[in-house]
Order: structure tokens, then C-alpha cells, then sequence
């Protein structure tokens, strides 16, 4: 069995400011343009995960909930996760690695540079720093999800809103 994790990293966002904390920064209308985009370019590939799992930064709840919506996900049924705001490649891998087994794919909206350093954990292979509003789809071979850690899988799409058409 092909499991599949898609990781994202959270659409553009409004710059921090003295008077702002850093976990309120709202996306910009062009990131809301961008995740919606990137939300009908995956439920055009048929993409429709089974979990779907964000930061509750306000950037990458907005975002979640965006490519939710073009992708005909319950939004009631997003869950959220504080640990995957500044919690590392680690927090990562706990979502992961807690996921029932009843679901084949998942999809989790995070922050750089976490996000990017997770997928490079899990593949080995050289992703770069992900854009805004990027996905990584990361597949995994006859495991549970318990069992995932470094280099067990491999990348099976790699996508930023710059590569889909406008």
C-alpha cells in the first residue's frame, strides 16, 4: 500500500510588524489567490487527502482552509496543531507519525524553513527551500504511518502556485 503525505508550506503573508505577533500575520490577496489556485490545480490531479493537519499560525489556517475549499475537504474536519508553529522538523514527524492507518493520504500546512527541511528528511533527496503556497508530495511504501522517518520515501510531486498556470 502507497501512502501519501503532501506537506505545504503556507501562502505569501503580510510582513511582521512591532505591533503584530508573528503567529497573526494574515495572508496577503494575492496568497489567498495563490492557495486557491494551488487548491484547484490539485483537485484537478485528483488530490483529495484524508486528513488534513495545520499550523494555527492565521497564515497557514487561512491557507489550509483555502486549498480545502477547492478541493471539496469538510472544512469542520481540519485539524490544527500548535506544535507545528516554530516546532521543527520533530513536530512534524509527530503529526505523522500519529495519523490513523484508515487514511492513505494526508496533508499538512506549515512554515519555513521546517517544512522544507522535513521534506528533505523524508526523502533525501534535494528540495530546496519551498516556495510560498508550495506542495510536496512525498510517497511511502508498504509502512504505517508510525513507522515513517528519515529517507523511507520519495518525492512524487513537487509544485509552487509559479509552476500552475494563472
Amino acid at each position: 500500500m502507497t501512502r501519501i503525505l503532501y506537506i505545504v508550506r503556507h501562502a505569501r503573508a503580510e510582513d511582521g510588524t512591532l505591533f503584530m505577533a508573528d503567529h497573526d500575520r494574515n495572508l496577503l490577496p494575492d496568497g489567498i489567490m495563490a492557495a486557491a489556485r494551488m487548491g484547484h490545480h490539485l483537485q484537478s490531479l485528483h488530490i483529495n487527502p484524508g486528513l488534513l493537519v495545520s499550523s494555527t499560525a492565521i497564515r497557514a489556517r487561512d491557507t489550509a482552509r483555502t486549498m480545502a475549499e477547492q478541493l471539496g475537504f469538510d472544512l469542520d474536519t481540519i485539524e490544527y496543531d500548535s506544535e507545528l508553529f516554530e516546532g521543527g522538523a520533530k513536530a512534524y514527524l509527530a503529526v505523522v507519525n500519529s495519523l490513523p492507518n484508515s487514511v492513505d493520504s494526508a496533508m499538512i500546512v506549515g512554515h519555513n524553513p521546517d517544512v522544507s527541511y522535513f521534506s528533505e528528511y523524508l526523502t533525501h533527496e534535494q528540495i530546496g527551500s519551498l516556495r510560498k503556497g508550495a506542495v510536496v508530495g512525498i510517497a511511502f511504501e508498504n509502512i504505517a504511518w508510525a513507522e515513517v522517518s528519515g529517507r523511507m520515501g520519495h518525492v512524487v510531486l513537487n509544485v509552487s502556485p509559479r509552476d500552475i498556470n494563472q
